[in-house]
């Protein structure tokens, strides 16, 4: 019997949940008789929830405040949250699910747990339901329904965050960050980082492009022999300001992109990626073995992951813009030591199996038609 599995994802809040979705489907790939249907959850509520979802992106590039704000006050009253979006999407989900017949469904993106889980208890519904965690450290409750079979989450603080939320330990399983496959570097593609050629930096901030990325670049270009590459993402004012401003400026020393989804191509390379703490661009970049320089995080979500990264060795934080020159000489010294100390600590915490296991554990549910409560 086919298998059919129901992955709930979201397209336009980031790209970081269409990239789980996408690092499990490589995998669910690999069983033949596995059939995987992915659907943006906010395309269920039609054009309103759909336009929420798509607001995402101009409010983090434009207003900090205001997203910490919305997030705050999603944070305060989540079953609000839940009965809302459960409102808006219950009849086209009732649709899917007789389209699709799901034996199992996997929400990444919170905004479709709670409310999804209403629905099939007012239908009397009884599908194994899973989330997996998409953030790292500070998530907040609509990530945690007590009422799911199973969280799967990327670290020990979101386990712990979880059930300070109210679920059970048992349901809570360890099985890391998922990446996809082409963002992992053999043993025979890491380099150590050579002192006599220019430094390669790279300076990204997830899919939507947030950040001073021209003043990390000038200071960079002003101070080092290095060559700077900016994927801007899908903020094209921002491409075009960059490219205005510093490719007259520093001529072929920089390099600007707009959004990729080839984005390995530009961080394996690199000696150096500048980011903000957005955990999907820090789980790619750490896969790549780049050693990371976060510049800031969103507030809400990202808050905790500055920090989580320096408590691991993956990278440092320079969220002060004056220092980063500082910084930046201070992972160079004594021909890269500490450059080279991270790398060696991002390949200790990656692992290439992550995909594969959280796959394996979501298959394992149904092979052994384990009770669902």
């Amino acid at each position: 019997m086919i298998r059919k599995i129901l992955i709930i994802s979201s397209n336009f809040t980031g790209h970081g949940h269409k990239s789980i979705a996408e690092s499990l489907c490589e995998k669910f790939g690999e069983n033949n008789e596995v059939n995987v249907h992915v659907v943006d959850g906010f395309s269920l509520g039609g054009n309103t929830l759909l336009k929420i979802g798509k607001s995402y992106g101009p409010i983090t590039r434009t207003s900090e405040s205001l997203w910490e704000l919305i997030w705050a006050l999603s944070a305060i009253k989540a079953s609000l949250v839940d009965e809302a979006v459960e409102l808006l999407i219950e009849h086209s989900f009732m649709e899917l699910l007789k389209e699709v017949e799901p034996d199992l469904i996997l929400s990444v993106h919170p905004n479709f747990n709670g409310s999804v889980i209403n629905i099939l208890e007012k239908h009397n519904i009884k599908i194994p339901f899973i989330t997996l965690i998409a953030d790292l450290v500070s998530i907040y409750s609509l990530w945690a329904d007590p009422r799911v079979d199973y969280i799967i989450s990327p670290t020990q603080e979101a386990k712990d965050k979880s059930i300070e939320y109210g679920v059970s330990e048992e349901k809570i399983k360890i099985l890391g960050f998922p990446v996809r496959s082409r963002f992992y570097k053999s043993v025979e593609e890491i380099e150590e980082y050579n002192m006599d050629g220019p430094l390669k930096c790279l300076i990204m901030s997830g899919g939507e492009g947030v950040g001073n990325m021209r003043k990390i670049a000038e200071i960079l270009l002003d101070n080092f022999n290095c060559i700077v590459k900016i994927a801007a993402g899908r903020n094209k004012r921002l491409r075009n300001r960059l490219e205005q401003i510093l490719v007259e400026k520093y001529g072929d020393r920089v390099e600007i992109y707009g959004f990729m989804e080839n984005i390995q191509d530009l961080m394996i390379p690199s000696d150096i990626a500048f980011t903000r703490g957005s955990p999907n661009v820090m789980m790619e970049a750490i896969a790549c073995n780049v050693p990371l320089v976060i510049t800031g995080a969103l507030p809400g979500q990202e808050e905790g992951n500055p920090e989580f990264a320096e408590k691991h060795n993956l990278g440092v934080v320079c969220t002060d813009i004056k220092n980063m020159k500082y910084s930046i000489s201070d992972l160079l010294e004594n021909n890269g030591q500490k450059l080279m100390k991270i790398k060696s600590s991002q390949r200790d915490y990656t692992d290439p199996n992550i995909a594969k296991n959280i796959v394996n554990f979501i298959l394992n549910i149904q092979n052994n038609n384990e009770t669902i409560i």
